[in-house]
């Protein structure tokens, strides 16, 4: 009985401070005296936020930001391109995933360095980059031998909460997994930063 009482006065204290101060720090302190109460254990990671995933990546001799990425589970390399609505695959890079090049409609225009040419509109699976994991992202295919490298634009880094370059080093941030499920609708975005 004199558990339940103290467990009550401790839930009214804690009402208190919220109500009257709204100090985050006094709440926390407040939850872990009730844990202690209860006898269950409170771990720092518990009451500290998760960090967010980030990858960086340093600029090749060619200037460009190289590296190797996952789609669908398959390494294949990509290349950033900022200027680029979305990320593109080569046809070769898509029939090696295991995509259905053959069955693709090409009926996206697009003007490339090369000239005029049209591309087919599908969503990848999963498209990580380090840390970093996608579902759902839009991309478009080239058609065969259009194209020599898979861009990665702004349909995935639109999903990021920052990116930008310092020097030689692109740094990508992602935004912290608090429950394991974050879905991209459901993130709140904040502007994104490109330094050069």
């Amino acid at each position: 009985m004199t558990r339940i009482l103290l467990v009550i006065l401790l839930l009214m204290t804690t009402a208190g401070a919220v109500v009257t101060y709204g100090d985050p720090d006094q709440i926390a302190r407040a939850r872990e005296n009730l844990n202690q109460i209860l006898g269950r254990s409170t771990t720092t990671a518990a009451l500290t936020p998760a960090s967010a995933p980030a990858v960086q990546i340093t600029r090749g001799q060619g200037g460009e930001f190289a590296f190797r990425a996952k789609i669908n589970g398959v390494s294949a390399p990509m290349v950033i391109d900022t200027g680029a609505t979305s990320v593109v695959l080569t046809w070769e890079t898509a029939k090696a995933i295991g995509l259905p090049t053959d069955m693709l409609e090409y009926n996206v225009d697009l003007e490339t360095a090369g000239g005029h040419t049209k591309a087919a509109r599908l969503t990848l699976d999963r498209l990580a980059v380090g840390k970093l994991v996608e579902k759902s992202v839009p991309a478009l295919v080239m058609q065969r031998g259009q194209m020599k490298t898979n861009l990665l634009g702004m349909s995935f880094l639109d999903r990021l909460e920052s990116w930008g370059v310092r020097s030689d080093t692109l740094s990508l941030t992602g935004y912290p997994d608090v429950t394991g499920s974050v879905s991209p609708a459901s993130r709140h975005r904040r502007p994104r930063t490109a330094v050069d």
